[in-house]
C-alpha cells in the first residue's frame, strides 16, 4: 500500500489561552477526498494552516507524503496547494491575466504561461469570461478560478478550505465537478467544510471535529448511522391534537420528540438499525391511526446536518464561536 498523504500525531496549536487545535491524529490516504467537517471556530483552518506550513504547530508532529511539516517545509510546500477561504485572484485583472501572472511567477515561460491558462479556463467553463475583469465574475466563477489557479502547477495535494460558502447550489455543483476532475488527476484533497452534504458527496472519510480535536471519525454512511438510522418527520392535521401526537410517538420511537415550530409538525429521531427504524415508524404510524390522529405527511430519512451536529456536540453545526 502507498504511504498515506498526511499523517498526524497529537498535533496542537494554541493561540494565547486557546487550544484552537488540541492533539488531532489524522490518516489521510493519498488520492483521495478526505473531509474535516466541523461548526464554525472548531479548528480546521488552523489544522490546513499547519500542514501547509504557514503555521508552525505548538505540540505534535505531521507528515505530507513522508517529510516533516517543521524540519522538511520546503518539500512539502513543493508538492501541496491551498485554496483558503476567501478568493485571493486579483479583482482588478481578468480570469487570463490572474493565471498567466501566477504561471510565470511559478517559473513557466510566456507561452507556456498563456497556454496553461487557457487550458484551466475551459477546463473550469471560463472561456467566456477570460477577458473579463475578475470584479465582474459571479462568486461562482470566482471560486473556480481560485482553484484553477491553485493547480497551475498540479500539487499532489490540494488544500480546499471551505470552497463553497456562500455559493449557491448551482455553483457549489460546478465547483463539486472540479473538485472531483482534480482527484481523477491523482491529487489528493483535504476540504474542510460545515456542509454534510458536501462532505457526503465528496469525501470517502471524513474526520469531525470540534473544539480542536477529532470527536469522530469514519465513512458518511458510519457517521450517520452513528447517531440514528433516520430521522422522522410527522404533519398532522389539526395542531391541537399534537400533545397526543407527541406521547404516542415517543412511546412508539423510544426516543424524545421535537415540536417543530410549524404547530402541526414533530420530528422524532430513529434508533437503531435502518430495518428497526422503518418498523418503529410503522408502529408509530398504526398507533397515531388508531388513536384517531389524521397524519397529512410523513417521511423516514436520514439525518441531516444539524441533526448529526447536535448528537456529536450538542450544538447545531451552524453556531458561531470565536475561535480560529
Amino acid at each position: 500500500m502507498s504511504a498515506p498523504a498526511i499523517e498526524t500525531s497529537g498535533l496542537v496549536k494554541i493561540f494565547g489561552a486557546n487550544r484552537a487545535v488540541d492533539g488531532v491524529d489524522l490518516t489521510v490516504p493519498a488520492g483521495t477526498v478526505y473531509g474535516l467537517l466541523g461548526p464554525n471556530g472548531a479548528g480546521k483552518t488552523t489544522v490546513v494552516r499547519m500542514l501547509a506550513t504557514l503555521l508552525r504547530p505548538d505540540g505534535g508532529s505531521a507528515h505530507v507524503f513522508g517529510n516533516d511539516i517543521v524540519s522538511e517545509a520546503d518539500a512539502v510546500r513543493a508538492r501541496v496547494s491551498l485554496t483558503g477561504q476567501y478568493a485571493s485572484v486579483d479583482e482588478d485583472l481578468t480570469g487570463t491575466e490572474n493565471l498567466v501572472l501566477l504561471a510565470r511567477l511559478l517559473g513557466h515561460s510566456r507561452p507556456r504561461a498563456r497556454e496553461r491558462a487557457a487550458q484551466l479556463l475551459e477546463a473550469f467553463g471560463l472561456t467566456e469570461a477570460a477577458d473579463r475583469q475578475v470584479k465582474k465574475y459571479s462568486g461562482g466563477m470566482r471560486r473556480r478560478l481560485d482553484i484553477g489557479a491553485s493547480i497551475l502547477n498540479t500539487p499532489d495535494l490540494l488544500f480546499l478550505d471551505e470552497p463553497t460558502t456562500g455559493l449557491d447550489p448551482r455553483s457549489r455543483n460546478q465547483v463539486w465537478d472540479i473538485i472531483r476532475m482534480v482527484v481523477a488527476n491523482g491529487t489528493t484533497v483535504l476540504l474542510t467544510t460545515q456542509y454534510l452534504d458536501e462532505a457526503d458527496r465528496l469525501a470517502g472519510r471524513i474526520a469531525v471535529i470540534d473544539h480542536g480535536r477529532v470527536i469522530a471519525e469514519g465513512t458518511p454512511g458510519e457517521l450517520k448511522s452513528s447517531v440514528g438510522a433516520g430521522t422522522i418527520h410527522v404533519r398532522l392535521r389539526d395542531a391541537a391534537q399534537r400533545p397526543a401526537a407527541e406521547r404516542i410517538i415517543a412511546t412508539a420511537l423510544e426516543t424524545a420528540v421535537e415540536l417543530d415550530a410549524d404547530p402541526v409538525s414533530l420530528t422524532a429521531r430513529a434508533v437503531g438499525s435502518e430495518q428497526g427504524a422503518a418498523e418503529h415508524a410503522s408502529r408509530a404510524l398504526a398507533a397515531l391511526a388508531t388513536a384517531g390522529i389524521v397524519v397529512d405527511d410523513f417521511a423516514l430519512g436520514q439525518p441531516s446536518l444539524d441533526e448529526v451536529f447536535l448528537a456529536l456536540t450538542d450544538r447545531p453545526a451552524q453556531q458561531q464561536e470565536v475561535n480560529a
